[in-house]
């Protein structure tokens, strides 16, 4: 009996089958429009993952912060050579630490300019970073010492700066300041807050000294990496008992500083895709409601339109389970076909925004079962009320109407 109503069912959308085509456009964008958020929302999570890794899973920052003293805020005291030197020295799940300065400077060379980030680090940084010399070599400890005007330079910045060219070997300009290029990095891409090849390295003491002069030895930024993933729990609480006692904050005050893991970068930005993905789910929620309900009222017209035919299908022996079966067949054969064409359109839309735009889309199995359940899910919802009013119809009363 069920095969036969299915049967029936799509011999009925056949004969109307514009007005179905028409119908199931809303269940189509509303299938699609999921497929396609949560894909993106997959690729995000996917790509801030990546991104993260190529950080270091194991990579600790630090950085100043003020303070409240008697209800006032004050100027954090700054972090210092002196402090790396100590978490270097006296934190033992520690095994790499590294300093690290930056500022916007424009940076000219003999075959162009623009405003490159230009940053300060010593020799541990390329090691912490899981930066890799390309071409050419890191300065040696001694040019570190005499804060030599020697750089190192990402790919997007030999792009900006030397179109084309070798640029070991070469000379820039910063402010009034010559430095020459001793080397360049191996790509590394985009992380959630930068292009990492977008930017030139140099001795923290010649950044000090030529590109910000800054009063003794401060540092923006200090940076540490556990021995492992397991050891950064315990690098974090070493490196926040020295610092504590360095900087002499008493048990009952705030830290002047912050400590922050890549785990707790990756939970703000995967909690930040989840409400933007969870707004974007709920638009196309509400598109799939204006499908269900557009079905819904198609079905209404059709079992007016075909009364007769319900009157006499009853008076030759069909049960009111039968009509109901068959208006449901309709239903969620209308929400179906919707559902599969969404996925199909959806497909096509995924792989247009990856190749024109760049964009890292998952699209997984359990996106295209959930679509697919959620159609069926529809038609049955949508699809009840006017299949439970054909099969209530009188008999008598459906064979009279006109």
């Amino acid at each position: 009996m069920l095969r036969a109503s299915v049967k029936i069912a799509f011999s009925a959308l056949s004969r109307s089958w514009l007005r179905s085509l028409l119908t199931t456009l809303g269940v189509l964008i509303g299938v699609a429009s999921v497929v396609v958020v949560t894909a993106l929302g997959r690729g995000a999570r996917e790509r801030v993952g990546d991104q993260i890794e190529s950080l270091g899973s194991n990579l600790l920052f630090v950085w100043s912060q003020p303070v409240a003293k008697s209800g006032v805020r004050t100027a954090p005291i700054g972090l210092t050579d002196a402090d790396a030197l100590a978490i270097s020295r006296e934190a033992t799940a520690v095994e790499l630490v590294t300093v690290y300065s930056d500022a916007k400077a424009q940076v000219i060379s003999p075959y162009g300019n623009d405003q490159i980030q230009v940053c300060g680090v010593d020799t541990n940084y390329l090691g912490a970073r899981k930066f890799e010399v390309l071409q050419g070599r890191m300065w040696n400890a001694n040019e570190e010492l005499v804060k030599a005007k020697v750089v190192l330079i990402g790919q997007t910045a030999v792009d900006k700066l030397f179109p084309g060219q070798d640029p070991i070997g070469h000379y820039i300009r910063i402010g009034k300041h010559p430095f020459r290029i001793i080397g360049t990095l191996k790509p590394k891409g985009q992380s959630p807050f930068e292009d990492q090849d977008d930017r030139i390295l140099m001795p923290i003491g010649s950044w000090r000294a030529r590109v910000n002069p800054t009063l003794g030895n401060r540092v923006q930024l200090i940076m540490a990496t556990a021995k492992s993933e397991a050891h950064t729990e315990a690098a974090v609480r070493q490196v926040e008992a020295i610092l504590r006692q360095r900087h002499r904050i008493a048990e009952d005050e705030e830290n002047d500083f912050q400590v922050r893991t890549q785990d707790a970068f990756k939970q703000g930005q995967e909690a930040i895709y989840g409400v933007l993905t969870l707004l974007l789910l709920t638009v196309a929620g509400v598109s799939l409601f204006v499908g269900g309900v557009g079905v819904m009222n198609i079905m209404l017209v059709s079992v007016t339109e075909r009364t007769r035919e319900i009157g006499i299908r009853m008076a030759i022996g069909a049960r009111r389970a039968d009509i109901q079966i068959q208006f449901l067949a309709e239903s969620i054969a209308l929400t179906l076909l919707g559902g599969v064409a969404g996925i199909g359109l959806a497909v096509g839309v995924i792989e247009l925004m990856k190749r024109s735009l760049g964009w890292t889309m998952v699209l997984s199995g359990d996106a295209v079962m959930t679509a697919i359940l959620t159609s069926l899910v529809i038609g049955v919802v949508f699809g009840f009320l006017p299949a439970r009013r054909a099969a209530h119809l009188d008999p008598i009363e459906a064979l009279r109407h006109e």
